[in-house]
């Protein structure tokens, strides 16, 4: 389990590659520059609505994961996010890596359609490809990752990210990623309490690192936020925004369950 984070990084390369050979990297580019030019970077702002007053949520659609497995069964991803956005999510983070998270590049682009907030493709982007993928399944942010790039590729992605309209969260896990994300440039970080190499969680890792951030980058505390408690704690640490997977996935009513944790902040 302790190489799952590159074993999955290394089957996204494969699925890139296995891409390009159906469509060119050449051609996505100009699909994305052609549709940012027609529609004149119309979707949804991911940093503004992070950058609210107030607790940022970004809820997640995800049936499965490496750790968990089948999170769930029956997968009505495009109710489930309607859900959310009635609900009051700032945000709705969309899996797309298919193997482990059973995710879809299609789930993107049905949700994007279908909700008015910002959706963030949350993959393994390993490629400039999987970034024009995004942008023309809808998607208002892209997920970049400290521990499967280096530092040029991430300053190279989050460019490229923002300059179609689009935002990067970068996410990081340990110091040592927090100045790679800072100094790639990244507007939004990702604490990550769940180390994505052994898949333990530890909620208290984002606060650890909160103090590492300069002020003026958005702040997003991921994994291991389940209750009001918990928002409260990271209100008081001037976390901008929390990112819920699995809790929200698990709730059966999500808007009550969101009120109760938007009564911590």
């Amino acid at each position: 389990m302790s190489d799952i984070l590159e074993t999955i990084a290394e089957h996204t390369r494969i699925r890139v590659a296995k891409a390009k050979e159906t469509v060119a990297e050449e051609v996505m580019r100009d699909r994305a520059y052609e549709k940012l030019v027609s529609e004149n970077g119309t979707v949804p702002s991911f940093t503004q609505a992070l950058a609210k007053p107030g607790m940022s949520f970004i809820c997640e659609c995800k049936k499965a994961s490496p750790s968990k497995g089948i999170i769930a069964e029956d997968f009505p991803y495009l109710k489930i996010a309607k859900e959310y956005e009635e609900a009051g999510a700032s945000a709705i983070s969309v899996l797309s890596e298919p193997e482990w998270f059973k995710g879809s590049l299609s789930y993107v682009e049905e949700i994007a359609s279908a909700v008015s907030v910002p959706v963030l493709r949350k993959d393994f982007t390993v490629s400039p490809y999987m970034i024009y993928e995004a942008y023309l399944a809808g998607a208002s942010a892209v997920l970049l990752i400290c521990s499967i790039l280096d530092g040029n590729s991430l300053s190279k992605y989050r460019m490229l990210a923002e300059d179609l309209g689009m935002a990067a969260l970068v996410e990081a896990h340990d110091e040592d990623e927090v100045k790679m994300a800072i100094d790639c440039g990244a507007s939004i970080i990702g604490v990550n309490n769940r180390d994505l190499r052994t898949f333990e969680v530890n909620a208290a890792n984002c606060l650890r690192l909160r103090d590492k951030i300069p002020d003026g980058i958005l702040f997003v505390a991921e994994s291991g936020i389940s209750s009001a408690e918990d928002i409260k704690i990271l209100t008081e640490n001037k976390v901008d925004a929390v990112l819920i997977g699995e809790a929200m996935m698990r709730s059966a009513d999500k808007k009550a369950f969101l009120d109760n944790l938007r009564s911590g902040a």
